[in-house]
This record gives C-alpha cells, sequence and structure tokens, in this order.
C-alpha cells in the first residue's frame, strides 16, 4: 500500500504546510482574544488600532535583518527559529503588564512573521523548482486552514476558561508540535537563484564573497507593488465586508457576517484548484485575469448596490485575488533570496497597513469609497502583473490528480 511518507514530494510539502499553517494558526489566535487584551490592559479603539500597526511596522523594519538572515541561515533553519519565537511570543503577550510592554512585543511578532513569511515561501518555491510540480496554491490554503483552526480554538477555550494565558498555553503547546513535525521533512538543500555563476580556471585559488544588498531591479519594484496591492485588497475584504453589508447594503445582523464566510470560502476553494489552473494557463495569466476579475466584479457590486450585489462582488474578489500571493512569490523566488525578502515584506505590511488606510478613506468619504479604493487595489495588480517575468508553468503530472483538480 501507497503511503505518504514514501513520496519525497508529498512528505516535503505536508511539511511545509505545516509551517503555513502554523502561521494562519499563531496570527489568528492573537487576533481572536484582542477584546480580551484590550480589556486587560485598558486599551481604547486608537491604542488597539496602534498596537495592530505595530505590527506592521515590525515587518517593514526587519526587512535588512530578514535578507541577511536568510543568506546566514537558510529558509529551512529561519522558518523554524521564527517558529517557535511565535508560539513563545503568545506566552509573553497573554503575560504583558502594560501598553508599552504590548507594543514591543507585538513589533517582534511582526519581525518574526516576516521571517517566517519569506522563509515558508522560500521553501514552498524550492518545492516546485525541485520537483516541477505545482504547490504553492495548496500551500497558501493551508494558511488559511490554519486561521479557521485558530478561531475553532479559540470559541472553544471560551466556554472552558476566559484566561488568555491557559488559551495561549494551549495553542503555543500546538505550534511547538507543527514545528516539530516539519522539521524533518523541509527541503535542506535550496539553490539561491541571486547566486551569480562564474566558471574559474582549474587552478584557481577559490574566493570567499560576501554577498551585498544591493538596490532592487525594476521588475522586483513591481512584484513588490503586486504583492502589496494583493495583500491590501486581501486584508480589506476580511475587515471591511461585514460592516459594508450591514451599515451600506442593510444586511441584517445575521446575513452581515457572511461577507467574510464568502470571500474565504472562496479564497480557499480556488487555492485548491489553482496549482492545476497554473499548469493548464501560466501564473502571469492567473494573476492578471484573477485581479481584473476581483476589480471589476467589485466595482459593480458597489455600483448596482444590495446584499445581493455585494456578496457576488465579494466572491469574485475571492476568486480571483486567491491565486495572486502564490504565483508572485514563486516569481519573486526565481529572482532569490533579497527579491523575495522585499515582496514579502511588501505583502506583510500591505495586509495589516491596509485594512486602517481604507478605514480612514471610509472615515473621510464614506465606505462605498472605502471599498472603491479595495477595487482599484485589485486592478492595480492586473496592471503590474504584465511588467513581471513570470516563471514557466510545470505541467501537470499524471501521478497525482489532485494537482490538477479539472481532471480528476
Amino acid at each position: 500500500m501507497f503511503r505518504i511518507h514514501d513520496d519525497p514530494f508529498r512528505r516535503a510539502q505536508l511539511a511545509i504546510a505545516a509551517l503555513f499553517s502554523s502561521l494562519g494558526f499563531q496570527y489568528a489566535t492573537w487576533a481572536a482574544r484582542l477584546p480580551a487584551i484590550k480589556t486587560h490592559l485598558d486599551l481604547t479603539a486608537a491604542e488597539v488600532g496602534l498596537l495592530l500597526m505595530a505590527t506592521g511596522i515590525g515587518a517593514a523594519a526587519s526587512f535588512p535583518l530578514v535578507a541577511v538572515l536568510m543568506r546566514r541561515l537558510g529558509s529551512r533553519r529561519l522558518a523554524l527559529v521564527a517558529a517557535l519565537g511565535l508560539a513563545l511570543l503568545l506566552l509573553v503577550l497573554a503575560e504583558a503588564p502594560n501598553y508599552p510592554v504590548a507594543l514591543l512585543i507585538m513589533a517582534v511578532d511582526g519581525a518574526l512573521v516576516a521571517c517566517l513569511n519569506v522563509a515558508m515561501n522560500a521553501q514552498g518555491a524550492e518545492l516546485e523548482v525541485t520537483y516541477e510540480r505545482n504547490a504553492m496554491s495548496k500551500l497558501h490554503a493551508t494558511f488559511s486552514g490554519g486561521s479557521l483552526a485558530a478561531a475553532l480554538l479559540a470559541s472553544g477555550m471560551n466556554t472552558v476558561t476566559s484566561t488568555v494565558i491557559v488559551h495561549f498555553g494551549v495553542a503555543a503547546v500546538l505550534l511547538l508540535l507543527l514545528a516539530a513535525y516539519a522539521r524533518p521533512g523541509l527541503l535542506a538543500q535550496e539553490r539561491p537563484a541571486d547566486a551569480v555563476k562564474t566558471v574559474d580556471a582549474p587552478d584557481a585559488p577559490k574566493k570567499k564573497t560576501r554577498a551585498k544588498w544591493t538596490l532592487p531591479a525594476a521588475m522586483t519594484l513591481w512584484m513588490g507593488a503586486a504583492m502589496a496591492f494583493g495583500t491590501v485588497t486581501e486584508g480589506a475584504m476580511n475587515d471591511w465586508s461585514a460592516i459594508y453589508l450591514k451599515d451600506v447594503a442593510k444586511a441584517s445582523a445575521e446575513l452581515a457576517p457572511l461577507g467574510i464566510a464568502v470571500v474565504s470560502g472562496m479564497m480557499v476553494l480556488a487555492r485548491l484548484f489553482a496549482d492545476g489552473w497554473r499548469s493548464r494557463w501560466g501564473d502571469a495569466r492567473i494573476v492578471r485575469t484573477g485581479s481584473a476579475l476581483a476589480g471589476a466584479g467589485l466595482a459593480v457590486a458597489l455600483l448596482t448596490g444590495g446584499v445581493v450585489p455585494a456578496l457576488i462582488g465579494f466572491a469574485c474578489v475571492g476568486l480571483g485575488i486567491a491565486a495572486v500571493t502564490p504565483c508572485v512569490y514563486v516569481a519573486a523566488a526565481s529572482q532569490g533570496s533579497d527579491a523575495l525578502t522585499l515582496v514579502a515584506t511588501m505583502g506583510t505590511v500591505g495586509l495589516l497597513a491596509g485594512p486602517p488606510v481604507i478605514g480612514f478613506i471610509a472615515n473621510g468619504s464614506g465606505l462605498v469609497w472605502g471599498m472603491g479604493a479595495v477595487a482599484a487595489s485589485a486592478i492595480v495588480v492586473s496592471l503590474c502583473s504584465t511588467q513581471i517575468n513570470w516563471p514557466a508553468p510545470h505541467a501537470a503530472t499524471d501521478q497525482d490528480p489532485l494537482d490538477d483538480p479539472l481532471t480528476a
């Protein structure tokens, strides 16, 4: 009988998936207990907003450090160190004595998130290169799965105890178990794309060279812009869709949460199928067409108004934007670790800073204009995608129909 662990591709894929799941799980764990943290530290709404912004600031400021750590440690070791740090940070956050300490903790959290985000996507990109099989979209689907698991755990723990440290202690143990599971299967050998290949004379002495950081290439900036605007779209939809349904579309209290459910559900579904689509049509077409669908669908929904058009527009966003980040990560990894680090950092900043920016627009001009900015962000992704040199698609394998669901 065939076993998963007899297949080196599947073994590595599951190990890397554990990293993606752990990042989604850790993020959703502390986010689910923000009300309790707010009460414990006696914070105002503005202070909670700044606490969330601290994570984005930590991620943005850590870019030079992450680039150095990727070169020094490699993605395997960096991912495990970051995963361990994020697990332990939950315990520290639960016991934060005051607001300034909490701000520092969240800034460190942002830096560790940036480390794990870069490292796990480097592992995913290397998996595709090594085995010449698409896998990144399914890996990103497990991030959403980790967030869902964290939400369910938070709900269950709330029925047992209101003590945050107990909840975070259980979550930390689960994160450590995920890291332990991932460790043996992670890819140890990497081929840095940013290394310049030279041919030396046979007798020439070997010289040690130290990699130097240089200004990013124009295409790297295009990839960073695509990633940033893509994550702005993704993050803003998660944070503002329910409020739009309630305050603008006048949906009932029971229907308002369906906005998040529709976006998240379509994203998970699309990511499960997207690796097959990538093999069939290529990353360039998937990103260009998908982001255009997201922007146009949301724009039409905003112009039409009403609950049903809004839900259809939200579904278009979830379907169209789902494959953007996996594809851009693969393209960035093909340009080297520095490019991947910059693009991943811009993605993290967009995901965390985008929702507050939409809030500022909504506060000044109304939520319809704020959501219009989300639609515009998706269109910008489509435009940026035309300037990116996308890697050639991997052919779908006949060994595993799950890699191409359209033929399953």
